[in-house]
């Protein structure tokens, strides 16, 4: 009389299902298995005392699944794309990708914006913008994840899910890309001009040989960041970040303090400098104001950082995230305040027109400093500009995979990453030696890449966490949108402007 009773199938909750919109119909999503009902015999043989320890091992197990099941939400794609193929970051990880990622030689320009804003205007602005694009990383960082669980691990997937998918792409793919393959560029002719400086530094003209040309110290360097480039993830890269943000500091520390310890040039004047016109004066305020917000970069990648840390209910990435970026922007400050108001100091508007406070300590002071501490700080640059290369090629990489993973199914093989790492570093190597009139162009390009860091944001914020209207959050951040709109419209027409009434010298393929 022996009854059979039927086991009852355990439904375990999906681990990983794909959270991102072009997979939001998925079957794993649509319907989950439904748990067999429960046999009476089950139901008494669960109500005995024997069966408490069951009940809360089966209970912990579930809260467990629901827990992680809640955090995990992934698009199992993600598993074989640089950037969310390793989930194991943490605090440091993220403060050595931010300060990497969020200081670097465009802050060596910062002076040149203070010799139009002056003393007052200029520590205002900069105070200003440093809490405004801060005030917009911790809405970025708050926006990674919703409460369904859903990541948001790429700054364009955050677009499309805030603004739609068509729009999100119009709105953000352009400057997103700037910001990464542009500054790649950008670090080449930065960092191989600078390794021609430190040979002429050492050399000076007695070594007997003929010196390397720009291209092929451009050469050099490309060589060196495509062989770190071969480093196959985001977290990989924490040690070449940790050694960027450490020479980050180590240059701009270097750079203000030897420019207030010597002596000023002759004929220094802290007067802002005078214009011809009104419209031509109020262009030069705006060109000021896109330098100093153009200061201040990062914002394209930190979803991307965020996306490398493991995250669940009771410890949500958010908050090591956070953590990591608030050392992160405490080293900043020490090193942009310092740099912007010593270097006016130290030179005012003496300070070489479009260039930075690096060139005016070698036009005034090469003689009487001491070529090693020269050499070291073109080291330091040279070296923080490889390190950057890395992470803001990144998300080039990424995207580029996520291609071939889409139509073929299944990962990157380890030769086609290496091809696509080598393609990427030869074409931005190309278009250095091909438009060397580039840096130029950083005020119109950089104004139209503004509203990543001051708008958008906002926007998004409103978008999707959608507060109430008229309220505190709704207004402050409709007002920074708004504002960072507006500044950026504003910006990019002093830019246009300026190249029209000054002009630009364009020479194509004849990098100096």
């Amino acid at each position: 009389m022996a009854a059979t009773v039927e086991t009852p199938a355990i439904s375990a909750p999906p681990f990983q299902l794909h959270s991102s919109p072009s997979m939001a119909h998925s079957p794993l999503i649509r319907s989950a298995p439904k748990t067999p009902a429960r046999s009476p015999f089950a139901a008494r043989l669960m109500m005995t005392p024997l069966a408490s320890p069951v009940k809360k091992a089966m209970a912990s197990v579930q809260g467990y699944l629901e827990e992680v099941g809640h955090f995990t939400k992934l698009d199992p794609q993600d598993d074989w794309l640089p950037i969310t193929e390793s989930r194991n970051g943490n605090v440091y990880y993220s403060a050595f990708h931010t300060l990497s990622s969020g200081i670097g030689v465009q802050a060596l320009v910062l002076p040149l914006a203070f010799s139009v804003l002056g003393w007052t205007w200029g520590t205002v602005c900069l105070s200003a913008v440093f809490m405004w694009q801060l005030y917009t990383l911790w809405l970025l960082v708050q926006l990674h994840e919703c409460e369904d669980g859903t990541r948001y691990s790429r700054y364009l997937r955050l677009s499309m899910a805030a603004f739609g998918e068509k729009k999100g792409k119009l709105l953000a793919l352009f400057p997103i890309m700037y910001l990464s393959g542009g500054t790649c560029v950008a670090l080449i002719m930065i960092g191989g001009g600078t390794m021609k400086i430190i040979f002429e530094i050492l050399c000076g003209g007695a070594c007997g040989i003929n010196p390397p040309s720009t291209v092929e110290w451009y050469l050099v360097f490309i060589c060196c960041a495509i062989i770190l480039a071969q480093l196959p993830n985001l977290n990989s890269i924490a040690g070449v970040s940790l050694i960027g943000a450490v020479t980050a500091i180590g240059y701009c520390t270097l750079i203000w303090a030897l420019s207030i310890t010597k002596s000023r040039p002759a004929g220094i004047s802290y007067e802002p400098l005078k214009t011809g016109s009104e419209l031509a004066r109020v262009c030069g305020v705006l060109n000021a104001i896109g330098i100093v917000a153009f200061a201040f970069r990062g914002h394209n990648v930190v979803l991307e950082i965020q996306g490398t840390m493991p995250s669940s209910r009771q410890k949500p990435s958010r908050q090591p995230m956070w953590k990591g970026v608030k050392y992160a922007y405490l080293a900043i400050a020490m090193c942009l305040f310092p740099l912007a108001i010593g270097g006016y100091w130290a030179y005012g508007n003496s300070i070489p027109a479009n260039e930075g406070i690096l060139n005016a300590l070698y036009k005034y002071h090469l003689r009487d400093t001491s070529k090693v501490i020269l050499v070291l700080a073109s080291l330091l640059i040279v070296i923080n500009s490889l390190s950057s290369f890395q992470i803001y090629a990144m998300p080039v990489f990424d995207n580029l995979e996520s291609r071939y993973t889409c139509s073929k199914r299944k990962p990157c093989p380890r030769w086609l990453r290496t091809c696509i790492r080598i393609f990427f570093g030869c074409l931005a190597f190309f278009i250095s030696i091909a438009l060397p009139f580039l840096p130029s162009l950083a005020g119109l390009i950089g104004g139209i890449a503004l509203p990543i860091t001051l708008a958008y944001p906002c926007l998004m914020w409103i978008l999707i966490k959608k507060p109430a209207k008229y309220s505190v959050m709704w207004c402050i951040n409709g007002v920074l949108g708004v504002s960072g709109m507006v500044l950026s419209v504003l910006i990019v027409g002093a830019a246009i402007w300026s190249i029209v009434t000054i002009g630009i010298e364009v020479h194509f393929f004849k990098p100096e």
